[in-house]
């Protein structure tokens, strides 16, 4: 028995568009940073706390988990800046903050 013919033309799946260089979005960028940031330091990201455009690319503010304590709300955690070139490679990176878990923001 022959297979029936699939006709694509009215599917609706379609692949993504893929984005390379300086189109990538903010996703990417964090991403990027937090995995290059861990890749460099001794201490794990918390996660991406802030990501904007510049204009060589990007800069991603990720926290990290400096020294942890019992209770975890006295742990001391830092905020790094990451600058990232528009290809997504690290430039340089620096600590830019550094408080306890449980402080609020002033």
């Amino acid at each position: 028995m022959a297979e029936p013919r699939r006709s694509d033309a009215g599917s609706s799946k379609t692949a993504p568009a893929r984005r390379t260089g300086a189109a990538r979005g903010p996703e990417h960028a964090a991403r990027t940073a937090l995995q290059s940031l861990a890749g460099l330091i001794d201490h794990p990201p918390e996660g991406v706390s802030a990501v904007r455009r510049s204009d060589d690319g990007w800069c991603v503010v990720v926290d990290v988990l400096e020294v942890p304590r019992i209770p975890d709300t006295t742990s001391l955690l830092a905020s790094y800046e990451v600058q990232l070139d528009r290809a997504g490679e690290l430039l340089e990176y620096r600590r830019v903050r550094r408080y306890r878990r449980g402080a609020a923001d002033e």
